[in-house]
């Protein structure tokens, strides 16, 4: 009780604190409507070698895209408060060190499922049709990635000096996983050495059971994968950034 306590008192203080920043709320959904906007026009009269239409194909790995950025990048907003001293002072309260992680990790799902709401709002308005439960089951693979990604990104926060140090480790890991997940153009039409190359990305097996659920696919072998790999993920990174974020350095 003491640890599902802290976590809401910390979860409440970092949500009043986003929601009061209405410049990052801001900010944080423009690119991916940048790219239905603009980017999802261009891909209308293209076959993209998988069912369903180019929405079809584009939003759910928009939303995945989403929770890859925004989760990675969460921890340059904990960096700079330890480097103020905020953390440090938190952190010899009685509040769990657990639920500082965990309070934060929540904040950041609630942020990118509701704009992954607005985002799938948008897509209707461009042409997406998906079922209300495809839709559903595909936020809650954002939510999963994002609370995994969001807790490694604190973790790695804690063990780096400076937000330059970050912004390259993030950008270096990140850039290559996002362009070999197929999140905006499908693997089907990738050459064989990539396609295979992007079989060592969990985050493709994650949109792939994305666009399936939004096609009312729910019970095949690329949505039981998807599952499995997102979950397995999930775990290992929700395990690694506790273990970080608890693992200061200076």
């Amino acid at each position: 009780m003491t640890l599902l306590a802290h976590t809401r008192i910390v979860f409440g203080r970092c949500l009043r604190s986003t929601l009061r920043s209405k410049t990052n709320l801001f900010f944080g959904m423009l690119q991916p409507l940048l790219f239905l906007a603009l980017f999802g026009p261009l891909l209308t009269e293209l076959d993209m070698g998988v069912s369903g239409s180019s929405w079809q194909t584009l939003v759910p790995g928009v939303l995945v895209q989403l929770a890859l950025l925004g989760g990675s990048y969460v921890g340059l907003g904990l960096l700079m408060d330890r480097n103020l001293g905020v953390l440090d002072r938190m952190r010899v309260t009685p509040v769990s060190p657990l639920a500082l992680l965990l309070g934060r990790t929540l904040r950041d799902v609630v942020q990118l499922v509701a704009q992954s709401v607005l985002l799938v709002l948008l897509g209707l308005a461009f042409g997406l049709r998906a079922p209300l439960l495809g839709v559903l089951l595909g936020l809650l693979f954002v939510a999963v990635l994002a609370a995994a990604l969001s807790a490694l990104s604190y973790g790695l926060a804690m063990n780096v000096r400076t937000p330059p140090e970050f912004a390259a480790i993030a950008n270096t890991a990140g850039m290559p996983l996002m362009l070999l997940s197929g999140l905006l153009l499908p693997m089907t039409l990738a050459p064989g050495w990539l396609a295979g190359a992007s079989r060592a990305v969990p985050f493709r097996y994650t949109v792939d059971a994305v666009r399936q659920v939004f096609l009312g696919h729910y019970a095949n072998t690329t949505v039981a994968v998807g599952a499995a790999v997102t979950l397995a993920l999930a775990a290992l990174c929700l395990m690694g950034g506790a273990r970080l974020f608890a693992r200061v350095r200076g």
